[in-house]
């Protein structure tokens, strides 16, 4: 299935000619190229340019302003046909270089409509190229391939557990944060949605146990590839840092629980999305039997899922999701597509939960935006509201949860105490971007021997009149040095890049050590569920204990 497709070199064009070499504030003193060499040539490719191992064959990437870089390197084989709902597997050896100039595909998914909303394709500039089950790719970013053994980060995209791949945003891009810092940046797609998450273990027996979780099964895979081949690309594989964004940051805390994963990861950094638990195996596979149902087929049959179009099946098990939905409203059972608690891959019961269990010597980097579901962006009569209108809408809706009923009132002017200049509209949206699931997490991490460190981003972008505040996605190129490459999110400059520079200092420290400390930031004390310390992120950062905790306890 094609979509909008970039031309390889304009591309590179956005970074070398559109923004002016966007790099170069990121340079490190000590690679800082003289006027001279930023003339030079800045793209090198050829027949022996950018050559590496690994163990299926070798791959043939390119050079770009100093960075080695490999596009779409498959670390698991095709999934479709009966390798759909399968673990995955190795890919199949090449006998000649693979050239590894462009992207991976992205995993099935809906794309109609991807770009209906202009402002929202505007800012966030999504990246989507061809759509198919065979997937299993990453892309590297280094500062060079050969035998130093450089820290590695290794990218969760986000968009749930159903959209997204790994170079969705131009933020994502590994360039900057690998030049600045001299570390390998990986990023990865996997299986999503129904081809990633149906448990058909309950109708299709042994053959199918795994079918709930496949899609996480692929990001170990990753790491798996990155343990046993990152070492050819001056990577080390003894020194791994996962990271990811709203559902990539789940998936972070997913594998971490995960004892497949234990030993393939070191640090862990989930932003804007975290999880304590996977979703109950009774569900997953009760909306199994609703997808064969509304597959028209028996439980012997169940291998024809394999053989449908994936758009066709993906299109099917969402009607079956909507289904299960309806007919089991109220009962407290929530279905879907996501990591299942399967006993086996997943652990059933709180994430965290044992002191001394799988991931409990894994420091811990957590942070969310202030306004993670902002909503004035594109409604400037937003801006207007008053108290009383906030309230009543609070009422009905508060962020991706249900409304507030008649908490609504109360919680509201919590937040206003805390937060006395905030306008109605930005109460409104501090209450409906509420922490409770990352401190959650946080005081469940807290429990184990490594540290947890908590960040809260509040450094709103001076576009669109003022009005897009701190919101969902915003952080992430801060933290990867990207926000002169990330325009449509930070308008450029030495302001964003400021912050920028503390916060991807702080990061790549956090990577080195798994301490945060001395990386640009003040002093950043790690967590603890008596005093919540967190490190607000603004122009001006400081550590603060707790600022919403009355109010957020209301909630």
């Amino acid at each position: 299935m094609k979509t909008n497709r970039r031309n390889f070199f304009q591309t590179l064009g956005v970074g070398a000619a559109g923004l002016g070499l966007s790099s170069v504030p990121f340079i490190s003193s000590a690679s800082t190229p003289s006027k001279e060499d930023k003339d030079d040539q800045q793209l090198l490719i050829g027949d022996n340019i950018a050559i590496a191992e690994t163990k299926y064959g070798k791959v043939k990437g390119f050079i770009l302003r100093g960075i080695t870089c490999y596009r779409g390197i498959p670390y698991g084989a095709d999934t479709s046909g009966k390798n759909r709902f399968m673990p995955p597997q190795p890919p199949k050896p090449w006998a000649t270089t693979l050239p590894a100039v462009w992207w991976g595909n992205t995993a099935p998914q809906i794309m109609d409509n991807r770009y209906a909303n202009a402002y929202s394709s505007f800012v966030d500039h999504w990246n989507y190229d061809d759509v198919s089950e065979d997937c299993l790719k990453l892309n590297i970013w280094t500062p060079a391939v050969n035998a130093k053994k450089r820290p590695v980060l290794v990218w969760l995209h986000g968009g749930g557990y159903t959209n997204g791949n790994g170079i969705e945003q131009d933020g994502y891009d590994g360039e900057n944060l690998s030049r600045k810092g001299d570390i390998v940046f990986v990023s990865i797609n996997h299986r999503l949605g129904p081809i990633g998450f149906s448990d058909l273990s309950g109708i299709g027996g042994s053959k199918f146990a795994d079918s709930g979780n496949v899609g996480a099964l692929d990001m170990v895979a990753a790491l798996e590839w990155v343990r046993d081949n990152i070492v050819n690309f001056g990577g080390d594989p003894g020194n791994v840092t996962i990271m990811g964004q709203s559902g990539g940051g789940a998936k972070v805390c997913v594998l971490t629980a995960m004892p497949k994963a234990k030993g393939l990861f070191h640090k862990a950094v989930p932003l804007s999305g975290s999880t304590i638990k996977a979703m109950d195996q009774t569900a997953s596979q009760k909306l199994g039997e609703y997808i064969l149902k509304e597959a028209g087929l028996s439980a012997s049959e169940v291998e024809k899922l394999q053989e449908m179009p994936w758009k066709d099946y993906i299109l099917l098990a969402n009607k079956a999701a909507q289904k299960f939905a309806a007919e089991n409203s109220g009962t407290g059972v929530r279905g879907g597509f996501s990591p299942v608690a399967d006993g086996m891959n997943i652990p059933k019961g709180q994430f965290f939960s044992d002191a001394s269990g799988i991931s409990s010597d894994v420091p811990m980097m957590i942070s969310t935006t202030f306004h993670e579901w902002g909503m004035a962006r594109t409604m400037p009569e937003m801006e207007l509201i008053t108290r009383e209108k906030a309230i009543e809408m609070l009422k009905e809706r508060a962020g991706m949860g249900g409304g507030l009923g008649e908490k609504a009132a109360t919680v509201y002017d919590a937040y206003a105490k805390a937060f006395p200049n905030a306008k109605p509209i930005e109460v409104m949206t501090l209450v409906s971007s509420n922490r409770k699931g990352a401190i959650e997490t946080a005081n469940a991490k807290a429990g184990q021997k490594a540290p947890v460190y908590l960040a809260w981003f509040g450094w709103e972008p001076p576009m669109f009149d003022n009005r897009m505040r701190a919101f969902h996605c915003l952080d992430i190129c801060f933290w990867f040095a990207n926000t002169d490459l990330m325009l449509t999110h930070t308008g450029g400059g030495k302001r964003p890049r400021a912050l920028s520079e503390k916060m991807s200092g702080t990061l790549l420290q956090f990577m080195k050590t798994g301490n945060p400390n001395k990386g640009g930031l003040p002093e950043w004390k790690a967590y603890t569920s008596e005093k919540g310390e967190t490190m607000i992120l603004t122009d001006q950062p400081e550590l603060k204990n707790d600022p919403d905790r009355e109010a957020r306890k209301l909630i």
